[in-house]
């Protein structure tokens, strides 16, 4: 099963699209609680250089709400993350985790429903990009 919904993009930027992620985000009812710039991360802590890799912890609020209810522990696996990443060739890729994929260890029906909403809405976020 794949774990990420993935979107490729090859005639925009890295900036272009990280900005059109951050509003299809907020388009789709998501706030970016957390932010990662991976490579100027390992080139901080490694002095390795990598291609734009950027992380965003993306959370709608209702969503998370619902699924914190329902099983109090799951706050260890949000938020969602959303990945902005230089796949080469004058490529930049998207993905997004597929919580249906991520919650398979959680053997709650309620749960899989909520991470079922959110699958949708977090692919109708890359397809809106």
């Amino acid at each position: 099963m794949a774990y990420t919904i993935d979107r490729a993009f090859s005639a925009s930027s890295f900036d272009d699209i990280t900005e059109r992620t951050r509003k299809a985000l907020a388009d789709h009812g998501f706030g970016v609680l957390t932010e990662i710039d991976v490579a100027a991360t390992m080139k901080k802590k490694l002095d390795v250089d990598m291609p734009s890799y950027l992380i965003l912890g993306a959370c709608n609020p209702s969503m998370a709400h619902q699924a914190i209810g329902i099983e109090p522990r799951i706050g260890a696996m949000l938020p969602c993350n959303v990945i902005i990443r230089d796949s080469g060739n004058g490529e930049v890729t998207v993905s997004a985790v597929d919580p249906v994929a991520s919650m398979q260890a959680v053997a709650n029906d309620r749960l899989t429903e909520v991470a079922g909403e959110v699958r949708t809405m977090l692919d109708n976020m890359v397809r809106d990009i």
